[in-house]
């Protein structure tokens, strides 16, 4: 059985995949925003290894995450499940003068690979709407551009789809996999969403834990169980260490170039 670690699990997708890992008999750590998200969390999965707590959106909390999970850890696998939607929402700047959608969606999970002891398997949660991010990382915190929650949230998929397959590029001993997992009625989905909920923690699940031939591949964005074609410059090492750059220039922590099969 699996050690899991999962951000933004104390609900919506995060929560429903960590039930389906802790029915199957895996270990789940989870991780909340504040305290009282750490106490609706071990109210819904008492059996659970341990709650980070930390807000995503802050540098300086994302870290201390890290170094929460490194202390509950080892870990298998790590889905980075959070996110931050954009529907009816402006323009929001974090303590570090950052797009909120870029910190949580992007940001936070570059930092936490960075700095988390490298599991066998990193799952990253992306978006059908990836398909329409910028490519060439310009504006990427909406300080120049009238602010479009909805590109700003696509470019945010583009830019964490190409972070899974960086990672896949550099550390060729991790399995490392982007999902989109529908358009699905969660809190960020919203009521009109048209995708099967049931279904959309399934992959990321499957792929942080199954052992069939399917799940055990990297570089690949998966919708349903189905490996699907991914916006083409995801793939482009240019563009990924583009990106791996810039984040490190904004965090001061740069992701290590490989990790040793051990």
């Amino acid at each position: 059985m699996a050690r899991i670690f999962i951000t933004g699990s104390t609900d919506g997708l995060g929560l429903m995949a960590a039930q389906l890992l802790s029915d199957q008999g895996h270990t789940v750590a989870l991780h909340a925003r504040n305290d009282a998200r750490a106490r609706d969390a071990q109210a819904a999965l008492p059996d659970n290894a341990g709650v980070a707590v930390g807000d995503l959106s802050s540098i300086t909390q994302t870290r201390e995450i890290a170094g929460q999970v490194n202390d509950i850890g080892p870990f298998d696998a790590v889905i980075h499940n959070a996110g931050v939607g954009y529907y009816g929402r402006s323009r929001v700047e974090t303590e570090d003068g950052l797009s909120d959608v870029f910190a949580v969606n992007v940001l936070a999970p570059y930092l936490l690979t960075a700095l988390i002891t490298p599991p066998e398997r990193l799952v990253y949660l992306s978006s059908g709407m990836h398909h329409s991010g910028d490519t060439e990382l310009r504006d990427a915190q909406w300080t120049r551009r009238p602010w479009q929650g909805a590109q700003a949230y696509s470019e945010s998929k583009f830019y964490v789809t190409t972070l899974a397959f960086a990672v896949a590029r550099r550390w060729p001993t991790t399995l490392s996999n982007a999902v989109d997992p529908g358009w699905v009625p969660t809190k960020m989905g919203g009521n009109s969403a048209t995708d099967d909920l049931h279904l959309a923690p399934v992959t990321q699940a499957w792929l942080a834990a199954g052992d069939d031939a399917e799940a055990l591949v990297t570089g690949r964005y998966f919708h349903h169980q189905q490996s699907r074609r991914a916006h083409p410059a995801t793939q482009s090492p240019q563009v990924q260490d583009r990106l791996l750059k810039y984040c490190a220039d904004l965090t001061k922590v740069e992701l290590p170039t490989a990790v040793s099969a051990d």
